[in-house]
């Protein structure tokens, strides 16, 4: 597996145990992270980008472990985060901000600058290189957030509610760049959303309370229920049977 968590312990404040004895192992290129609010999802990906350090277990990727020193660096720019809120930095236009983050990761500035500009082309804000960075879009916001990730060569791009507050339009544009990233890049989405499973992911992780209910393929979640007509009621009702929760 690329991704593993074994024996992940985490808790807050050294009282709420949000993981315990937690093991997943994600291999897919397209992962959704599916749960309700206070599943745990945020924890977990936060864990995957060693933001967060559990109390005991192992985070690894590609069996390299950000616990060991000389792994950190190499772990941090293979693995990118993005968080559900984006901060633009005052003053930085799109690509400054974008060679920025590949800076951050260790590259010199001039190979920063230089790969910025295809991974703002890649995500379809080429045109938009000198703008300031505040004044983009949400969905703008969220695609810069994805270029600061490929102009460092990420191999793993975690993504935690991706698509909460855009509008349709917007969703749209991000489901097409989500679909193209999965050929050479793996990401995991974590979202409460159940619509668009088969066209966009392979696998499926439910999470509730700290917990795995179900890891499989998209077809294997879809088929939980036969009582649906369509790929999105199926999942709906897959998903509610799982966490007792309508969608």
């Amino acid at each position: 597996m690329a991704l593993k968590f074994r024996g992940v312990v985490f808790r807050y404040n050294r009282k709420t145990t949000v993981l315990d004895e937690f093991d997943l192992g994600i291999d897919s290129p397209a992962t959704v992270l599916l749960g309700p609010n206070g599943a745990g999802k945020s924890t977990l990906l936060a864990l995957a980008a060693s933001q967060l350090k559990p109390s005991g277990g192992t985070v690894t990727w590609r069996d390299r472990d950000p616990a060991r020193r000389r792994n950190l660096t190499a772990y941090r720019k293979a693995v990118a985060w993005l968080p559900q809120q984006i901060t633009p930095m005052p003053g930085l236009t799109v690509r400054e901000q974008v060679a920025y983050a590949g800076w951050l990761k260790g590259m010199n500035r001039a190979d920063a600058w230089n790969a910025s500009a295809s991974a703002l082309a890649r995500v379809g804000l080429g045109k938009l290189a000198e703008r300031r960075s505040h004044q983009v879009s949400g969905g703008q916001l969220r695609r810069m957030g994805i270029a600061g990730a490929l102009t460092h060569r990420s191999e793993l791009i975690l993504m935690d509610e991706p698509t909460a507050g855009l509008d349709p339009t917007q969703r749209k544009v991000f489901r097409t760049l989500l679909e193209e990233l999965a050929d050479d890049v793996h990401v995991i989405v974590s979202t409460h959303q159940t619509e668009d499973l088969a066209e966009l992911y392979q696998h499926v992780v439910v999470l509730d309370r700290g917990t795995v209910r179900f890891q499989g393929t998209t077809g294997q979640f879809h088929a939980l229920t036969d009582n649906a007509q369509g790929p999105r009621e199926r999942a709906e009702a897959a998903y509610a049977q799982l966490v007792g929760e309508e969608v």
